[in-house]
């Protein structure tokens, strides 16, 4: 039996969780995800907990198991509280700002890149950090990525667009070479 698969999810009192043809319903205060279940995996609603179950131990099943619970485990997460993933702009001149819906960014290219966000996600500025807000825990960490590759970290002086708190391992650059002018020996 999967570790995670077999522990039970408790579900808080603000979130309304519902099964219907192999779909599930997560319903809280920040909004509602949905998400199908997957053959040979049988999951059940008690009262204020959920038991996850498989049908079948085939090795894909087995895999799916604990899968299944923490994607449940981070639905229910996401429509009570949300996720959030904060970005850092490094860099003399790198700015952002928001146009209507649109993240716009200033990375020191001949020209601003613009971002368009997906329904569900929202962005919040302050100085150098970029908050990427969502209720899915995939889509915020997609476009956080998709953020961050735009102008990843530059190894040598550290520039760019990083997660907060990442440590960058910069390169020592050329060095300078020693001896006598001219290469004589």
């Amino acid at each position: 039996m999967s570790r995670i698969g077999k522990q039970p999810i408790m579900i808080p009192e603000e979130v309304e969780v519902s099964l219907k043809d192999g779909l599930l319903n997560v319903v809280g205060s920040k909004g509602k995800l949905e998400l199908k279940i997957v053959p040979k995996i049988e999951v059940e609603i008690r009262e204020r907990e959920m038991i996850i179950s498989r049908l079948k131990e085939d090795k894909q099943t087995r895999a799916n198991h604990g899968t299944l619970r923490q994607l449940i485990v981070n639905m229910i997460q996401g429509v009570k509280e949300g996720w959030t993933k904060t970005l850092e702009i490094q860099g003399t001149g790198f700015r952002a700002k928001m146009e209507g819906e649109k993240l716009i960014l200033s990375l020191g290219f001949s020209h601003p890149v613009e971002v368009t966000l997906p329904e569900g996600i929202e962005v919040q500025l302050e100085k150098n950090l970029i908050k990427v807000l969502g209720i899915d825990k995939a889509l915020v960490g997609r476009e956080a990525a998709k953020i961050r590759a735009i102008k990843p970290p530059d190894a040598y002086k550290g520039k760019g667009i990083r997660y907060l708190g990442e440590k960058i391992k910069l390169k020592p650059g050329k060095a300078a070479k020693m001896g006598t002018a001219g290469g004589g020996g």
